[in-house]
């Protein structure tokens, strides 16, 4: 397919330039003589008045419109906040017309008080990047960050919260740019205990150029808070109550003159829900031909919350220098408790269980930027650091129906402490017309801490302390990195694009009993390459080199037996994980407002990263024998390839009813010597439809779907869900009220999983509760001014004409 592309590609060029003249120009305010960012460029007729091309300027005020038939229109410019100009008499003859440079005038005594009306589509596809705007989705209004994430192009979430971009795991999560150590025991617990009101947008990047980081081969997720720039003093309130998940949040801003800030608290709590669960495995001794049966049923309870606040300061020091302070709070907790009967062989036994996980970290950020006189040449220094502290504790006993055995189990005491620093500092040059240097250097020191205290049961029912199962350690790893990446366009545009190096060192110290982790160095190249076909229409190929560093967890050789039956450890002599992506896209935007963004996706992982399970009729852990163990660990398993392709389309049936749809297919190879090669094909998709209402009322509905996938050693089993919404404004749109209901008609969605290794195979039935009903209101108080760039999304004001 891709060479079929790239063969039509000189056509698609040729023809463009041939089906008619073209008509070019340059969109400045009146008043600063700065690009007017995102203008509306009309060609009309002079007759009718009908519109005969329309486009949108780029950021830098630039427009071209293609493929104009000779004659005579009358040209109308738009902007944002601006008069609008039209110019009579605009001649289309044998040759390209330069209109250059059209000035539109700001209109004071309109921006004085205004009304918000527009908003930003909800997806937006940006030259390294996806940006979903929160904003405009109604189904996850009183959701959490994972609801959210369920409906980003290119990002799947399995029903258990585990994110994968285009089927890779291996994915950084950052919030508002930085690094935060909540995201790092518990991935699905951080994104559950972020409300969906307190996100503005989710930024992806799947092929991240040199200036990020080069872990995760997945790619970059970036969760961006809500901030508002707009001056003034605002705040917003919002409040959702639910059957499953009830959550709140309140923002309050202030800009006024050189000084702005920000505040915001936020809360959430996820209702008690029970888990039915059904587990059989089965294993085969070819020695004694025998089978020995193990099953386990019962259910699980599990309730989550959590709490997240905020505070980020502005202050520019002149025109050319900003200082901004931030600080961020988060925590979230969640409580586990399960029961279950048991048979192995012909011994039946209960086992009970049960866990408490606490964590929090505080986020602090110092940024100084300086702008120079020269346009786009810029100097930014970051210092944040993000502190955490995590509590884990479990129980887990096992009581025999045959008397004469006595009852087992442990538990486990486990507290820690992570600390991340990042220092950087990036530099921006212009090297002339379309070319732009970009370099710098950034430096990370992480710091581990971590001690686990185990009891074990005696026959007397008393907790004796367990020195086997009892530990601390301490992890530091440093990574300091530079990098170079050069912006370039040719042929007045024909080409654009983004080549890139970046260097990282890694240095990591831990005190593994008997192990040590070596150092590692790599050099990460990237590059980008787009072509406008014209203003509405992208070609563009990238290609990324990214590792996936093993974390602590994955290299400590501890045994994790909170669960008897199925034990865990890690594995010190893990490397990191290497891939490579690479992608071809194409993006169309409808003067209609209707989008269309297509890509190609090939990805090869090399010391492929993944957890494998094996038997052990009897497994002895530091003097203790457990038997029919499951026992997990980590390895470089050979290596990964993914080939799949993404789509996404919006479309407005009508001026009120409006369709997205998303669609991610592909198919995924592993190749580990000494094992079969394992491949399997998935599909995930999605599809929103939105309808407006007179009188401030919106309905909408979402559904979506996750084939199952065949992996390394069995099969991940489907997940779909179904979401419909109603909101309704009033009070000049300061207020709302909005209801959501997921699966109202179905309780539980039914999970079979799968999981096959040498001599055993075993199947796991689950029943999650996923149905929920919820209401949430909202109200926002405060007079908004705009002034200069900061104004935006306001109604047109009148024309000023010219005319030749």
């Amino acid at each position: 397919m891709i060479r079929r592309i790239l063969v039509c590609l000189p056509l698609l060029v040729c023809s463009h330039l041939l089906l008619g003249q073209s008509l070019k120009g340059l969109v400045v305010h009146a008043g600063s003589k700065g690009p007017v960012e995102n203008a509306s460029i009309s060609l009309l007729d002079p007759v009718s008045g009908g519109l005969v091309k329309g486009v949108i300027a780029d950021s830098s005020g630039r427009f071209l419109l293609t493929g104009v038939s000779l004659g005579s229109y009358w040209l109308k410019v738009e902007g944002v906040g601006c008069k609008p100009l039209i110019k009579r008499n605009v001649v289309v003859s044998g040759r390209p017309l330069d209109m250059g440079v059209l000035t539109l005038e700001g209109d004071a005594a309109y921006l004085k008080d205004i009304t918000i009306n527009a908003a930003k589509p909800l997806v937006e596809n940006k030259l390294d990047k996806v940006v979903y705007n929160v904003a405009g989705d109604l189904t996850a209004q009183n959701g959490v960050a994972l609801d959210l994430l369920k409906k980003v192009p290119s990002v799947s979430v399995d029903i258990d919260g585990n994110v994968e971009l285009e089927g890779d795991a291996n994915v950084r999560f950052l919030i508002n740019g930085k690094p935060s150590t909540i995201f790092g025991s518990s991935l699905a617990d951080a994104l559950q205990s972020i409300p969906a009101s307190q996100i503005q947008r989710i930024e992806v990047m799947t092929s991240p150029g040199a200036k990020y980081d080069a872990s995760g081969t997945g790619g970059i997720i970036n969760i961006i808070l809500k901030e508002n720039k707009v001056r003034g003093i605002h705040g917003v309130a919002n409040v959702s109550a639910g059957t499953r998940l009830e959550n709140g949040s309140f923002d309050l801003s202030l800009r006024q003159g050189a000084f702005s800030a920000n505040a915001f608290v936020s809360g959430n709590a996820q209702l008690s829900s029970t888990t039915p669960t059904s587990t059989r495995r089965q294993a085969y001794s070819t020695t004694l031909d025998t089978v020995n049966t193990f099953s386990q049923i019962g259910s699980t309870v599990i309730k989550r919350s959590g709490y997240q606040s905020g505070v980020s300061l502005g202050w520019d020091l002149d025109k050319k220098d900003k200082l901004t302070a931030s600080f961020n709070y988060n925590h979230f907790g969640n409580n586990t408790s399960g029961n279950f009967q048991q048979m192995q062989g012909m011994s039946l036994s209960t086992l009970s269980s049960g866990s408490q996980v606490s964590e929090h970290a505080a986020d602090w950020s110092l940024d100084y930027k300086r702008t120079f006189r020269k346009k786009d040449q810029e100097l930014d220094a970051l210092i944040s650091t993000s502190t955490g502290g995590d509590l884990s504790d479990y129980y887990q006993q096992t009581a025999y129906i045959d008397t004469s055995l006595s009852a087992s189990g442990s538990r486990g005491h486990n507290p820690g402490t992570d600390k991340e620093t990042d220092v950087s500092v990036d530099y921006t040059q212009p090297l002339g017309k379309g070319f732009l240097l970009e370099t710098g250097a950034k430096g990370t020191f992480e710091q581990i801490r971590n001690k686990v205290q185990t009891d074990t049961l005696m026959p007397d029912l008393s907790y004796q302390a367990d020195a086997g199962q009892s530990y601390g350690f301490a992890y530091d790893r440093q990574i300091y990195a530079a990098y170079i990446s050069s912006s370039f366009a040719f042929f007045h545009g024909f080409l654009e694009g983004k080549v890139g190096m970046r260097y990282e060192f890694t240095h990591t110290k831990a005190d593994f009993a008997g192990s040590s982790v070596p150092d590692n160095t790599i050099w990460a190249p990237s590059g980008l390459v787009t072509h406008k076909l014209d203003l509405t229409q992208t070609l563009k190929v990238s290609y990324s080199y990214r590792i996936e560093r093993p974390d602590y967890e994955d290299l400590n050789p501890f045994y994790n037996i909170s669960d008897p039956h199925n034990i865990s450890t890690g594995n010190p002599d893990l490397q990191p994980e290497v891939g490579h992506r690479i992608e071809l896209g194409y993006n169309k935007d409808f003067s209609s407002g209707a989008s269309l963004a297509m890509s190609a996706v090939y990805r090869f992982n090399t010391n492929d990263i993944q957890s494998f399970s094996t038997y052990y009729p009897t497994l002895v852990v530091e003097g203790t024998t457990y038997s029919e163990v499951t026992l997990s660990q980590a390895y470089n398993i050979g290596s990964q390839t993914f080939k799949g392709i993404n789509f996404f389309g919006s479309l407005n049936l009508t001026d009120k009813w409006s369709l997205r749809s998303n669609i991610q297919a592909g198919d995924r190879t592993n190749k580990t010597p000494g094992l079969e090669t394992v491949s399997g094909f998935s599909v995930r998709g999605n599809l929103n439809t939105t309808y407006k209402f007179s009188h401030g009322l919106t309905a909408e509905a979402f559904g979506s779907y996750m084939s199952s996938q065949k992996n390394l050693q069995g099969i991940r089993p489907a997940f779909g869900f179904y979401t419909l919404a109603l909101k309704k404004t009033f009070w000049n749109k300061k207020a709302s009220v909005g209801l959501t209901a997921t699966n109202p008609f179905t309780e539980y969605i039914h999970q079979k999983a799968t999981l096959n290794g040498t001599g055993f195979s075993q199947y796991t039935l689950r029943s999650v509760p996923y149905q929920s009903f919820g209401i949430t209101l909202s109200y926002s108080f405060g007079k908004l001014e705009f002034k200069g760039k900061e104004h935006e999304n306001e109604p047109a004001a009148p024309a000023q004409m010219e005319g030749n």
